[in-house]
Protein backbone atom coordinates (compact mmCIF):
# COMPACT_ATOMS: atom_id res chain seq x y z
CA UNK A 1 0.00 0.00 0.00
CA UNK A 2 1.26 3.59 -0.90
CA UNK A 3 2.19 5.58 1.98
CA UNK A 4 0.63 9.19 1.87
CA UNK A 5 2.28 12.36 4.12
CA UNK A 6 -0.72 13.67 5.00
CA UNK A 7 1.01 16.85 6.83
CA UNK A 8 2.60 17.73 3.63
CA UNK A 9 -1.14 17.93 1.66
CA UNK A 10 -3.04 21.12 1.11
CA UNK A 11 -6.41 21.12 3.17
CA UNK A 12 -8.32 21.23 -0.02
CA UNK A 13 -6.36 18.09 -0.89
CA UNK A 14 -6.78 16.30 2.69
CA UNK A 15 -10.66 17.34 2.37
CA UNK A 16 -10.47 15.71 -1.07
CA UNK A 17 -8.56 12.33 0.18
CA UNK A 18 -11.04 12.35 3.15
CA UNK A 19 -14.48 12.30 0.48
CA UNK A 20 -12.29 9.74 -1.64
CA UNK A 21 -11.81 7.80 1.73
CA UNK A 22 -15.37 8.21 2.43
CA UNK A 23 -16.71 7.54 -0.93
CA UNK A 24 -14.67 4.22 -1.34
CA UNK A 25 -16.11 2.89 2.00
CA UNK A 26 -19.92 3.43 0.94
CA UNK A 27 -18.82 0.84 -2.12
CA UNK A 28 -19.24 -1.88 0.59
CA UNK A 29 -21.66 -0.74 3.64
CA UNK A 30 -21.07 -4.32 4.94
CA UNK A 31 -17.49 -4.23 6.09
CA UNK A 32 -18.57 -1.21 8.33
CA UNK A 33 -18.99 -2.35 11.52
CA UNK A 34 -21.67 -1.48 13.54
CA UNK A 35 -22.37 -1.77 16.99
CA UNK A 36 -25.08 -3.00 18.84
CA UNK A 37 -26.39 0.16 20.53
CA UNK A 38 -26.38 1.56 16.48
CA UNK A 39 -28.18 -1.64 15.19
CA UNK A 40 -31.05 -0.87 18.39
CA UNK A 41 -31.03 2.60 17.26
CA UNK A 42 -31.59 1.87 13.92
CA UNK A 43 -33.87 -0.68 14.04
CA UNK A 44 -36.24 1.77 16.47
CA UNK A 45 -36.23 4.71 13.63
CA UNK A 46 -37.04 2.32 10.94
CA UNK A 47 -39.50 1.21 13.24
CA UNK A 48 -40.79 4.68 13.70
CA UNK A 49 -40.56 4.91 10.31
CA UNK A 50 -42.83 2.43 9.41
CA UNK A 51 -45.68 3.79 12.20
CA UNK A 52 -45.60 7.16 11.62
CA UNK A 53 -44.32 7.20 7.73
CA UNK A 54 -41.92 9.77 6.64
CA UNK A 55 -42.26 13.17 8.52
CA UNK A 56 -40.14 16.82 8.00
CA UNK A 57 -40.07 18.89 5.25
CA UNK A 58 -39.38 18.10 1.51
CA UNK A 59 -36.28 19.61 0.02
CA UNK A 60 -38.99 22.38 -2.25
CA UNK A 61 -40.26 23.80 0.67
CA UNK A 62 -37.07 24.14 2.69
CA UNK A 63 -35.45 26.09 -0.04
CA UNK A 64 -38.62 28.23 -0.48
CA UNK A 65 -38.54 29.34 3.12
CA UNK A 66 -34.43 30.14 2.60
CA UNK A 67 -35.40 32.23 -0.25
CA UNK A 68 -38.56 33.86 1.37
CA UNK A 69 -36.19 34.90 4.58
CA UNK A 70 -33.24 36.17 2.36
CA UNK A 71 -35.66 39.00 0.83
Amino acid sequence: MASIDVASLTFDERLRLLDDLWESLSHTPDAIPVTRAQREELDRRLDDLDREGPIGIPWDEVLRRIRAHAK
